[in-house]
């Protein structure tokens, strides 16, 4: 699923003092904030906000503040080979409440069963079946935002996946894209829906993406019979390697379009920043 349009004023949000550029936090950043299917900025009541001095999206090859490549070069001899090796990958990637940044908890239940994979049927519903032959193991969190200072609950999710190999990583980003043109109205589940869904995909080196193979993202409306709404969804996804990374963030009352999206783009900036960590020629 997706996050925001693919515009400059999405790719220099300014949060808890760091520019998030894209979907990469740059160095110096990360380890003091952290990523969010949702998300929020170093401090929840401050409004994250375009910069008037956007920062330049990055140029395939070329490295960020910290000197490392946006796109480092991938060590094939580290892909996991087996369901054991990519679970222990997943605990290498996926993130705590604090990647995201003072006052995000977990929430209960905090993991989804791993041997289950979400599927949008013909109906435009999310069901769940196990996991397909080109996924090795998945990884889905649970967090939120508590309500509080006359603002809602904020729900984000992590969904970090290892395939075989990236060519099928690449046909996931594929499929998200066809969900979103087949399905502008989805059913999360019962009394929990999204609506007026747009999405966008680009490669490396396509429009602003200069941070990851592979970029999607989705945005619309979040209505919910428990917490209201229609109120800001955002879904981003990213690529490295047989890895994806995704954060949806689902919005609350008080909170604007770009705080969501903030913490969306916090979110997948860590994880992508783990997965490249991970993998990549010379990563730890």
């Amino acid at each position: 699923m997706g996050g925001p349009g693919w515009c400059a004023d999405r790719f220099a949000l300014r949060v808890g003092g760091c520019v998030v550029a894209g979907l990469l936090v740059l160095a110096g950043c990360s380890a003091g904030g952290g990523g969010a299917r949702d998300g929020a900025s170093a401090s929840p009541a401050g409004s994250p906000s375009a910069g008037s001095g956007a920062a330049s999206a990055p140029v395939p090859g070329t490295t960020g503040a910290s000197g490392v490549p946006l796109v480092p070069e991938l060590d094939e001899a580290k892909q996991p080979k087996d369901a054991a090796g990519a679970r222990a990958l997943l605990e290498r990637i996926s993130v705590e409440p604090e990647a995201f940044g003072p006052g995000v908890l977990r929430s209960s239940p905090f993991e989804s069963a791993p041997d289950r994979w979400p599927v949008l049927d013909q109906g435009c519903v999310w069901q769940t079946s196990g996991l397909p032959e080109d996924v090795l193991a998945t990884a889905t969190r649970h967090f939120h935002l508590p309500a509080g200072g006359g603002r809602g609950r904020v729900l984000l999710t992590t969904t970090v996946t290892v395939h075989r190999d990236r060519a099928e990583s690449g046909w996931e980003t594929a499929h998200a894209m066809e969900e979103v043109l087949r399905c502008p109205h989805q059913v999360l589940r019962d009394g929990e829906e999204i609506n007026n869904l747009l999405g966008a995909s680009f490669y490396l080196g396509e429009q602003l993406n200069g941070w990851t193979e592979d970029a999607f993202n989705e945005f619309g409306e979040y209505l919910s019979e428990t917490d209201g709404g229609p109120y800001r969804y955002v879904w981003y996804q990213a690529q490295f390697g047989p890895v994806t990374v995704a954060v949806a963030g689902k919005g609350a009352a008080g909170f604007t379009k770009q705080e969501i999206d903030a913490l969306a783009v916090q979110g997948t900036s860590r994880l992508l920043l783990q997965a490249k960590l991970a993998l990549a020629k010379g990563g730890v």
